[in-house]
């Protein structure tokens, strides 16, 4: 069974800074696109950014420049650095991983549970 588990998360003031991880555990051979979501109340989920195997990334307007995704490979592990934070940016922050089932040619999604992020002013 694949996990994956946020960790990270917390309380900060504006301005501030939080790195969010999310490690893959479980019977994965091979990841392919990587990402985070997030969701704040009352609003629809968002796609926050994502990154290839490569290491190649996208990321939403509201984040570009005051965001990093990356991820290390070796660890299944992918990472939310969050600089500049703003009371916006609150919310719940989900992890995805596509995992490549050679079986369907396709991808197989799995989700985290979530973590909280709260910036205050």
């Amino acid at each position: 069974q694949v996990q994956l588990v946020e960790s990270g998360g917390g309380l900060v003031q504006a301005g501030g800074s939080l790195r969010l991880s999310c490690a893959v555990s479980g019977s994965i051979l091979s990841i392919d696109l990587m990402g985070w979501y997030r969701q704040a109340p009352g609003k629809q989920r968002e796609l926050v950014g994502t990154i290839t195997s490569g290491g190649s990334t996208n990321y939403a307007d509201s984040v570009k420049g005051r965001f990093t995704i990356s991820r290390d490979n070796a660890k299944n592990t992918v990472y939310l650095q969050m600089n500049s934070l703003k009371r916006e940016d609150t919310g719940m922050y989900t992890c995805t991983a596509d995992e490549r089932v050679y079986s369907i040619k396709g991808h197989i999604s799995h989700w985290g549970q979530g973590i909280q992020v709260t910036v205050s002013s």
